[in-house]
């Protein structure tokens, strides 16, 4: 395979028809969940260095233990309004051979959802928010029930301009 470690790993669990685990986050008033192999770490919000030249969709970078990390605002990405305030985070992925970040509305758990939970992502003629949805699985959260939606994390960072090739380099 081709893919990260991590991701490579969420394949092979779900070809073998184990349980699908999911990082699930906000992203303005809709729930998303990113598959918990690729979550290296969740961090606190903190204030970004902008770089010139970056993609559009590159924020900025942080330094991360020795290693500069470019991240992306995924309510940008999304279309959705940006805004900060204390359960702002990042969450930094480990994708395509390097670690990128994306900022969140807020985290709260970890699911575990088996097939017959998860139903196929609507098809929305090629729009960016139908190609980046992997699947939609109903969840219960705080009482209610709600649909969340499950990113195709890696997807959604190489249309940033953020791929494989240029986490690597």
């Amino acid at each position: 395979m081709s893919a990260t470690p991590s991701l490579e790993i969420a394949a092979v669990r779900r070809a073998a028809g184990m349980p699908r685990e999911c990082l699930t986050l906000r992203l303005g008033d809709e729930a998303y969940g990113i598959d918990i192999h690729c979550v290296q770490e969740i961090r606190g919000y903190e204030p970004l260095t902008r770089v010139a030249g970056a993609p559009a969709g590159v924020r900025g970078v942080l330094h991360l233990r020795g290693t500069i990390v470019p991240v992306v605002d995924l309510r940008d990405r999304l279309g959705l309004e940006a805004r900060f305030d204390a359960a702002t985070v990042t969450v930094i992925l480990d994708l395509g051979g390097g670690t990128v970040g994306a900022v969140v509305d807020a985290v709260s758990d970890v699911v575990t959802f088996h097939d017959d939970q998860l139903r196929p992502a609507p098809a929305f003629n090629g729009s960016a928010r139908g190609t980046h949805l992997s699947a939609v699985a109903r969840h219960e959260s705080g009482g209610r029930e709600q649909l969340l939606q499950l990113l195709d994390i890696e997807a959604l960072m190489a249309e940033t301009g953020i791929g494989r090739a240029r986490l690597a380099a």
